[in-house]
């Protein structure tokens, strides 16, 4: 994952301006890994997407009245 994460994100838009500068896109990385990338392994889903089918199907039956 951290070579992912060099690869990427580090090395590409680098030289850096100072700390503050990695922190902020580090973030915005993250934030893009987890939420809107496609994961191509499971059919070109979000993450997002992918978690909520599956919270969605390990919903347990409501009783009928």
């Amino acid at each position: 994952m951290n070579r992912l994460y060099k690869m990427e994100l580090i090395w590409p838009q680098g030289p850096w301006t100072g700390l503050d500068a990695v922190e902020y896109a580090t973030a915005e990385w993250v934030d893009w890994f987890n939420t809107t990338r496609l994961f191509e392994y499971c059919g070109d889903v979000p993450p997002v997407e992918l978690e909520n089918a599956h919270y969605d199907r390990k919903q347990p039956p409501t009783e009928a009245a």
